[in-house]
């Protein structure tokens, strides 16, 4: 027994016989409207990146004959959002009400309108706190509690990045969330 304990003194040094258990993380709490924002303020980033990531001459890309091309899925999200923030605000109808997807924009100017878009949403979807989420707004004829219109968000919006991604692996690209997921694996 003391050769063995010998031993493992020995191999695990002096750092080794001074090291005290790690410290348990303290715990947390997550919220609904915590966590809802949180998965918004992310989707917004990947958005935005991808927005960033493709090259404008590609900005008129579609895979296949029958689908929005990369630009219009662009205005297709920020347009979404600019709708459904309008609805949360109470208002009849937000800015860029009369704006088409289907406009011919140039790549900055997709950018700007996505960009534009998020700074709308942002102040009404994060202050959003628990108690509000199951609060009932009019919308158009109907009432809708706040919290679908930031799950609304989300989920569209994960969707349109999805589509995304796909169109920017077809060009060669590697999507914001994978390029971070690489990153983070290499500095571990």
């Amino acid at each position: 027994m003391l050769i063995y304990a010998t031993a493992l003194a020995l191999a695990l040094g002096p750092a080794g016989l001074q090291e005290k258990p790690p410290t348990p993380a303290a715990p947390q709490t997550f919220t609904l409207s915590g966590n809802m924002i949180r998965g918004y303020q992310n989707l917004q980033r990947n958005l935005l990146e991808a927005a960033e990531k493709m090259p404008e001459p590609s900005y008129s890309f579609k895979p296949t004959a029958e689908v929005r091309p990369f630009g219009q899925l662009i205005a297709h999200v920020a347009l979404s959002q600019f709708a459904t923030c309008a609805g949360l605000k109470g208002e009849a109808e937000g800015p860029h009400k009369n704006d088409k997807e289907e406009a011919t924009l140039t790549k900055a100017q997709l950018v700007a309108l996505l960009k534009e878009s998020t700074a709308y949403c942002d102040p009404v979807l994060t202050a959003l706190k628990d108690e509000d989420m199951t609060t009932l707004v009019k919308s158009g004829n109907n009432q809708a509690a706040k919290g679908l219109f930031l799950a609304g968000t989300n989920t569209h919006g994960n969707e349109m990045y999805g589509t995304m991604a796909v169109y920017l692996r077809l060009k060669g690209i590697v999507p914001p969330t994978t390029e971070r997921q690489n990153a983070a694996k290499k500095s571990q």
